[in-house]
C-alpha cells in the first residue's frame, strides 16, 4: 500500500467522524458519535480495501445479483402486502427478506462472476482477455536454494514475486540459529533477496498478509497463493504435492532444472571424465556439469582419465536421468590405457 493511498484513507476516516460528532445521530454525545464515525470509517475502508483485490467479473456477477435479488424480494413483498397479514410483522418481513435475497444475490453473483466472458463484449473489457495478475509466492526454500535470482537474472521469470512476512520471519530465525550450517543457509536467503530486490527486471513485493488460524507456513502459503491468484514457487517435494492436492499450480525450480538438461540420444558420442569404480564389473562412473551420473562399460581401467564414449540408454527416474554409454579400448592407442 502507498503512502498517498494510505493518507487518503486517513483523511476519509477524520472525514466521517467529523460529520459524524457534527450530525450526533439519534442524539448521541459527541464521544458516542465520533466512536460510530471512526467504526464506520474503518468499516468502510476495510470493505474498500477487500473490493480492491476483486476482479472485475467477480464485481459485475456482485452487482447483477444484489439487484435480482432486490427485484426479486420486492414482488414477493408486494405480493406479501396484498395479504392480511398485521401491518408491523408484514413490514418486517419485507425487510428481512429484501436484505437475505439481497445478500444472498450478491454471494452467488460474486461466485458465478468468473464465468462471465466480458471479452466478446468488446470495447472496455477487452483487456479481460489477458490475465489481470501474475503473482508467484516465494517459499523459504526456493530462497535459500538460490537458482530462483538465476532464473529471475534471464527474465524467464514475469510478474510480481510476493514474500510473505511470515517467511522474511522464518529465514530471519534460520539465520540467527546456533548451528553454523542453518545460520550459512539463512543468511544466504537473505543475501539473494536483497540481490533480487536490485534487479530492475524484477518486482519483489512484501505482504503483510498472514493466517493466524494456520501454523504450518506451507499450508499459509497455500492460503496466500488462493488470495492472490498467485503461484507458488518452489523446490519442497512435500509442498508441491500438498499445493496440488489442493488445487494451486506450483512452479518447482528442480523440475524446471531437469527439463532444462541436455537431451542425449542412444548412438551419440561423448566425452566425459572418469571419476570412479561402477557397481558392476568392469564399469566406470562419470559425471555431466549438471550432475548427471553416467555408467560406462568397459571403462574402469580408465579411472581419472577422459574418453569419448558411445551413449546406449537413457533411463529417467524420480531421482533424475542417468545416461549409460559404451567405451571402446579398441580405438585408444595402448599407452593411454597403460599410462
Amino acid at each position: 500500500m502507498s503512502w498517498e493511498m494510505a493518507g487518503v484513507r486517513v483523511v476519509f476516516i477524520m472525514v466521517i467522524t467529523a460529520a459524524s460528532i457534527r450530525l450526533r445521530p439519534f442524539g448521541w454525545p459527541v464521544m458516542w458519535s465520533a466512536l460510530v464515525g471512526v467504526a464506520l470509517g474503518v468499516f468502510f475502508v476495510f470493505f474498500e480495501m477487500r473490493l480492491e483485490r476483486a476482479s472485475l467479473k467477480r464485481l459485475i456477477g456482485a452487482a447483477f445479483g444484489s439487484i435480482l435479488g432486490i427485484l426479486g424480494a420486492l414482488m414477493i413483498g408486494h405480493l406479501l402486502s396484498m395479504t392480511s397479514i398485521d401491518r408491523a410483522a408484514n413490514s418486517f418481513y419485507q425487510l428481512t427478506l429484501l436484505l437475505l435475497m439481497a445478500y444472498v444475490g450478491l454471494v452467488l453473483g460474486a461466485n458465478k462472476g468468473e464465468l462471465l466472458n466480458l471479452a466478446a463484449l468488446g470495447g472496455l473489457f477487452a483487456a479481460e482477455r489477458a490475465p489481470r495478475k501474475n503473482h508467484k509466492v516465494l517459499d523459504t526454500s526456493v530462497i535459500i536454494d538460490g537458482r530462483i535470482a538465476d532464473v529471475c537474472e534471464t527474465s524467464f521469470i514475469d510478474g510480481t514475486l510476493i514474500v510473505p512476512q511470515f517467511v522474511l520471519r522464518e529465514l530471519q530465525l534460520v539465520a540467527d540459529s546456533s548451528d553454523p550450517l542453518k545460520r550459512n543457509r539463512g543468511r544466504r536467503g537473505l543475501d539473494i533477496l536483497q540481490r533480487m530486490q536490485k534487479m530492475h527486471n524484477t518486482t519483489i513485493q512484501i505482504v503483510e498478509d498472514d493466517f493466524p488460524h494456520l501454523r504450518e507456513v506451507d499450508l499459509k502459503l497455500i492460503e496466500l497463493a488462493r488470495a492472490y491468484e498467485a503461484k507458488i514457487v518452489t523446490n519442497d517435494f512435500n509442498l508441491n504435492k500438498l499445493a496440488q492436492l489442493q488445487g494451486v499450480p506450483v512452479l518447482n525450480i528442480n523440475e524446471l532444472a531437469n527439463a532444462l538438461k541436455p537431451v542425449v540420444l542412444p548412438g551419440e558420442t561423448m566425452r566425459v571424465f572418469i571419476l570412479k569404480e561402477g557397481k558392476e564389473m568392469n564399469q566406470g562412473v562419470a559425471y555431466l556439469d549438471d550432475g548427471t551420473m553416467v555408467v560406462v562399460d568397459n571403462a574402469k581401467k580408465m579411472i581419472s582419465k577422459t574418453i569419448d564414449i558411445a551413449v546406449t540408454s537413457v533411463l529417467q527416474t524420480t531421482a533424475g536421468k542417468m545416461i549409460f554409454g559404451k567405451y571402446d579400448d579398441r580405438k585408444v592407442p595402448a599407452e593411454l590405457v597403460h599410462s
